[in-house]
This record gives C-alpha cells, structure tokens and sequence, in this order.
C-alpha cells in the first residue's frame, strides 16, 4: 500500500514538473549591457575574461522604440558566450550612438540598487588574471582571496572592474 501512495505522489508531481519546464523552456538568462567603448569592452570581454563573438543582431529605431528600449535609436548588439550551444551564457553589449548614459556609481555593490556584479567561474584563476594583466586591467582591493571551505573548497574570489568600472567577480581555484 505505500509503494501505490509513493507511486500516485510521484505520479502527481509530474505535470506540475512539466507545466514549469513549458514555462521556461530556456533557463540560461541573458544579459545586456550598454557600454560606452564596445571595442574596448569587446576586448575586455572576450581577451582578458575569455567569452567567445558569436553573430550580433540589429534592431531598427522603430522596433526599438516600440519595445520601449530606446527614445528611437537603432541598436547594434555585439553577442558575446560562455559555453556551447542553448545554454550558453549570453552578454549583449551595445553602444548607442548619439547618447551620453549616465554611469552608475559603482565603488561599492552596496553604492546603489540595481544588478552590480556578474560572476563567471574560471578554470584557472592565475590564468584569468594574466589575460586580463595584458589589458591593463587589475584586481581590486586584496584580491584573489581564498574562500572558506564551507563556502567554496579550493575556491578564490577576484574581484575586477570592465572598462565602464562594473564589478566582475571571478571565481576559481588559483
């Protein structure tokens, strides 16, 4: 008789299971970002970080507008991944021609609401930061810290800053 009521409960969480998965059939989350040197940021991105260039897309001033992501500017995205194939960590960066956006304050992640960091974990957390040394590019603060093992066995946070000084905190073994 428990083995029936085991069997019907499992049975029961099925669709409910399905129902989610329908309800995002994609669970990677992309994110854009507006820059205000795509080349420079392109370089940050791809040379010292390690994301690949994959095919960009464009959107005309009118689409844009009418989806209420600009006052009627064209945008031209760079696309840039982690990994392979659907699920694929994606970073849209733009650069909107004729705009001057204001930056955020970015000193601290507790300077301002809104998202303030991206975290990308790293094979090699040495190997990380000479790629990112030859762009001039540092480490803040004491970093790379070794995280408690409670937290991340083997682990090290590095916290960096990308051309328009957004966190990026890198974390792996050293």
């Amino acid at each position: 008789m428990h083995r029936l009521a085991l069997a019907c409960l499992l049975l029961s969480a099925l669709p409910c299971a399905a129902a989610e998965t329908a309800a995002f059939p994609r669970t990677t989350i992309d994110l854009g970002c507006v820059v205000s040197d795509l080349g420079k940021s392109v370089r940050f991105y791809t040379e010292g970080i390690g994301f690949k260039e994959v095919d960009g897309f464009q959107l005309s001033a009118d689409l844009a507008a009418d989806a209420g992501l600009t006052a009627g500017k064209p945008l031209d995205v760079r696309v840039l991944v982690l990994g392979e194939g659907d699920t694929a960590t994606k970073l849209k960066l733009m650069q909107i021609e004729g705009t001057m956006p204001r930056p955020g304050d970015n000193e601290f992640i507790h300077s301002h609401t809104g998202f303030r960091y991206l975290t990308i974990v790293v094979a090699d957390t040495d190997a990380a930061l000479a790629r990112l040394a030859k762009l001039g590019v540092k480490p803040i603060a004491k970093t790379p810290v070794t995280l408690p093992e409670s937290l991340a066995k083997g682990m090290c946070l590095t916290c960096v800053r990308d051309p328009d000084g957004n966190l990026v905190e890198l974390l792996g073994p050293r």
